[in-house]
């Protein structure tokens, strides 16, 4: 048995779930999020706590159970929190800036890189080289951080790079005379 599947959701105040067949649809107040599943599990709302239950016990249903659950929980968080991804820039140089709906990245090139952020992301910079990535949907967020990361991954000998934060990039030692 599962777990993680055996937990149920309770959902806040403000937010909302509607199912049909094979989808969930969560709503808050940040957004609107929805997830399609296999039907060898089954999603049922009760008052103001939603359960997920495997349909048969073959090993599909097994499977999907606990990710189901743990799916339609950060769609929960996520409608009612959002998501936040901090980023750092470390480098010579390296600095962010954000104007409206685009990032101006210095990165060392000879050009500057513009980022235009897709719609329901945000982006924010504190300081030249810290950078902030919000939005609701938990998959977006992380694809514009993994792109933005993706311009300059973070090397082991100089440690210079885009680092998520909390991330350790392990050094190597370099040239011996």
């Amino acid at each position: 048995m599962s777990r993680v599947g055996k937990t149920p959701i309770k959902l806040p105040a403000g937010v909302s779930v509607a199912i049909s067949k094979n989808l969930v649809e969560v709503s808050g107040k940040l957004g609107k999020l929805s997830l399609v599943y296999k039907d060898v599990v089954s999603v049922q709302q009760d008052g103001d706590v939603v359960t997920v239950t495997p349909v048969n016990d073959s090993k599909l249903a097994r499977i999907n159970w606990g990710t189901v659950q743990r799916r339609i929980a950060n769609m929960v968080n996520d409608v009612t929190n959002g998501v936040n991804i901090n980023l750092d820039m470390v480098g010579v140089g390296y600095r962010a800036n954000v104007q409206g709906n685009t990032i101006n990245l210095q990165l060392g090139f000879s050009h500057d890189v513009v980022y235009d952020l897709p719609a329901g992301i945000t982006a924010k910079s504190d300081k030249p080289t810290a950078l902030t990535i919000s939005g609701f949907d938990r998959q977006l967020v992380g694809q514009v951080a993994a792109e933005i990361r993706e311009y300059r991954k973070p090397e082991p000998y100089k440690g210079k790079g885009i680092i998520r934060n909390g991330e350790f990039v392990l050094r190597k030692e370099g040239k011996k005379k």
